[in-house]
């Protein structure tokens, strides 16, 4: 067997047998992992604690035949608690895990995925607003290739300086809809939640945090869970608790 170490993320858990666990991670250096905690569901487990979904750790692993690696080391980096102990939090930073769970590829190491993630649960705990969830799925689907185009019409081309209105998203094409050709298809966007999602993209997403939530956040944030979502071609089953 192989041994390594590395940090991650836990996205996700799953109860093996009478003590055992099994632990989804999005790792920093060896992508998204599945391993065998063994025996840490018995009473004074060293490390049952650490091994819960949003925790940031060091871990050290045995990597063995089957597709389940063996964790026996773990150390916390960072549990935080901050998002276990707010509601809004705690459903906003799950939908945000089962996101990369869905993106990423396993043992396909994703650097920049995980770096994202861990910026966006840290950005989350210290500022509990809506918009940290919609703002990573956006950049989760930049990060994909699937830039929403913002800039012209994705049907007719034409753009703001031809005196063009934006009055749809279509998620099929990844891009705004013009007054004409977003009369009957498309999703409703507001010129308001337009420049919101600009923001987002156009690297001014603490501007954005520091304004109070409103009913522009969430337009903007259940846009992002729909294109997500069609990306995905699934629901996120934690997009209900949202």
């Amino acid at each position: 067997m192989t041994l390594y170490r590395d940090q991650g993320v836990v996205l996700r858990t799953i109860k093996l047998g009478e003590t055992d666990r099994i632990v989804t991670i999005l790792s920093q250096g060896h992508g998204k992992i599945r391993a065998v905690a063994k025996g840490v569901r018995k009473p004074g487990s060293r490390f049952g604690a650490r091994l819960e979904p949003m925790t940031h750790l060091a871990f050290q692993c045995y990597r063995g035949r089957s597709e389940l690696d063996i964790v026996n080391q773990v150390e916390t980096i960072d549990a935080n608690r901050a998002l276990r102990e707010h509601y809004g939090c705690l459903t906003h930073a799950i939908s945000m895990l089962e996101a990369a769970d869905q993106v990423a590829q396993d043992r396909e190491p994703n650097p920049a995925l995980y770096r994202m993630l861990v910026r966006a649960l840290l950005t989350l705990a210290a500022n509990p607003s809506p918009l940290v969830s919609g703002a990573f799925f956006w950049k989760l689907l930049s990060l994909e290739g699937y830039h929403p185009m913002l800039d012209e019409c994705v049907r007719c081309g034409t753009t703001e300086d031809d005196g063009c209105e934006y009055v749809a998203f279509d998620l099929d094409e990844g891009g705004l809809l013009c007054a004409d050709c977003g009369r009957f298809a498309g999703k409703r966007i507001s010129a308001e939640a337009l420049v919101q999602l600009r923001r987002i993209l156009g690297g001014e997403l603490r501007a954005a945090l520091a304004e109070p939530p409103g009913p522009v956040t969430v337009e903007t944030e259940r846009l992002a869970l729909s294109s997500l979502e069609h990306h995905l071609e699934r629901k996120l089953r934690s997009a209900a608790l949202l």
